[in-house]
C-alpha cells in the first residue's frame, strides 16, 4: 500500500494511487467550536485533528509577506469585535476579531497609475529575505516528511493581490481602462512571487508541490470575462506554474466560485489539478471529470451542504455517491469538501462522513 505522499504525488503526475487520498481545512472558527464540544465531553481534553482525521496533505508554508510597505498595517479604529486597518498597499479594511470571514471595504489609496508607481511600485523590486519565514516552513516539512505526507507550500497571486490593492470596483474599472498598469502590476508581482518562492527553496527545501489560491468567480459567474483573464493575468499563471514545474513540483489551483469558463485556461497554463469546485457556486464536478479528467486531478468537490445538514443518511448516501462516480469516471481525486468547513458542520458529522469515506477510499 502507498504512503499518503506517494497517492497524493501520483494523482497530481497521471498516475495511478492505491487509494483516494483527504483533504479537507476547517475554517479557525469550526475548529475552535469543535474543539470546544470535545473538551466539554472529554473532560477537558484538546482536540487535536490528526487524532481524529489526519489529511494525507498538509501546508507547510510559503505565505511570505507581499505587502509593498512591509510591516506597515496600520490600526485605524477597533473595538471589542472588529477592528479596522490600513494595510501596507493602501486598504482600509474591516477585519472581525472575534471569527472569521472576509472584510468589509472602506477605502483604497491606490486608485490611480502614478500612486502605484510612486508610492508601491518601488518596495517591490528586489529579494527581500526578511518577508520569508524558511525556518517555519523547513521545520514543517521535517515534521511532515517524518509522517510520510504530502507537504505543500501555498500562497495566493497576482488576482488576489491586486483585488486587496485596489478593491473590486477600482480594479475592476481598471482591467478595461488601463490594461498596461494591470500588467505592469502583474508583471512586477510575478517577478516578486519568484524571486522569493527561489529564496524559500533555497532555505527551507523543496516541497512536495504548490498551492496558488486565487478566487476568480463567484456564483455561477467569473468576476470578469475569460477573455481578459486570457489577456491580463493567465499568461503570468503560465510562468508561475511554469517556474514551479522547473523544481519537478506539482501545482494546484484553488479558486472559490465558479470554475467553468476558466478551466481551460487553467490547463493551457499547465495547472495540474484543481480546487475546490463548489457546487452552491453551480460547479458539477462530475461533468469535469468527464471533460478535462485526462488532464487535471481534482481535490475536494463534495457539498459542504450536506455535511451541514446533519443527516446522517444523507451524509451516507451522499458520501457513496461522490466516490463510486469519480471512479467511475477514472477521475484522479483526493475527497474533500467543496469549501472549507463552516460553524454548521458538527465534529461528529464530518467524523462519520470521513468513516464513509474510509469504507471506499481503497480502488
Amino acid at each position: 500500500m502507498q504512503c499518503p505522499k506517494e497517492a497524493v504525488d501520483n494523482i497530481l503526475r497521471k498516475k495511478k494511487a492505491d487509494f483516494v487520498p483527504l483533504f479537507d481545512s476547517p475554517w479557525g472558527d469550526a475548529m475552535t467550536k469543535w474543539g470546544e464540544e470535545y473538551s466539554r465531553k472529554n473532560g477537558g481534553k484538546a482536540l487535536s485533528l490528526d487524532d481524529h482525521f489526519k489529511f494525507d496533505m498538509v501546508s507547510c508554508g510559503g505565505w511570505f509577506q507581499w505587502q509593498a510597505k512591509k510591516d506597515k498595517e496600520e490600526i485605524l479604529e477597533q473595538t471589542d469585535d472588529w477592528k479596522i486597518v490600513r494595510s501596507g498597499n493602501g486598504a482600509v479594511l474591516k477585519w472581525w476579531k472575534t471569527r472569521s470571514g472576509t472584510p468589509e471595504h472602506i477605502d483604497f489609496h491606490m486608485n490611480s497609475r502614478k500612486i502605484w508607481e510612486d508610492e508601491y511600485r518601488p518596495h517591490l523590486l528586489s529579494l527581500d529575505k526578511e518577508r520569508v519565514d524558511a525556518k517555519s516552513a523547513k521545520e514543517n516539512l521535517k515534521s511532515t516528511r517524518s509522517q510520510k505526507r504530502f507537504a505543500f507550500f501555498g500562497n495566493m497571486f497576482i488576482w488576489e493581490t491586486i483585488r486587496h490593492s485596489l478593491g473590486d470596483e477600482n480594479m475592476l474599472v481598471t482591467l478595461i481602462e488601463d490594461p498596461e498598469w494591470v500588467k505592469d502590476f502583474n508583471r512586477v508581482y510575478t517577478d516578486f512571487w519568484k524571486a522569493h518562492y527561489k529564496y524559500l527553496f533555497e532555505e527551507a527545501g523543496l516541497p512536495d508541490g504548490i498551492w496558488v489560491y486565487e478566487d476568480l468567480g463567484y456564483r455561477e459567474k467569473l468576476f470578469c470575462s475569460p477573455d481578459i483573464l486570457e489577456e491580463l493575468f493567465f499568461p503570468y499563471y503560465t510562468e508561475l506554474v511554469s517556474f514551479f514545474h522547473s523544481y519537478d513540483l506539482p501545482v494546484v489551483f484553488h479558486s472559490c466560485g465558479y470554475q467553468a469558463p476558466m478551466i481551460p485556461l487553467a490547463i493551457k497554463a499547465g495547472f495540474d489539478a484543481l480546487n475546490p469546485m463548489e457546487v452552491k457556486a453551480g460547479n458539477n464536478i462530475f461533468e469535469y471529470a468527464e471533460k478535462y479528467g485526462d488532464r487535471l486531478a481534482f481535490v475536494g468537490g463534495f457539498d459542504a451542504r450536506i455535511l451541514e445538514s446533519g443527516d446522517k443518511p444523507l451524509i451516507k448516501k451522499a458520501v457513496s455517491s461522490f466516490m463510486n462516480g469519480m471512479k467511475e469516471r477514472n477521475a484522479r481525486f483526493i475527497f474533500g469538501s467543496d469549501h472549507s468547513l463552516s460553524t454548521d458542520v458538527r465534529f461528529k458529522d464530518f467524523k462519520y462522513a470521513l468513516e464513509v469515506y474510509e469504507s471506499l477510499k481503497n480502488y
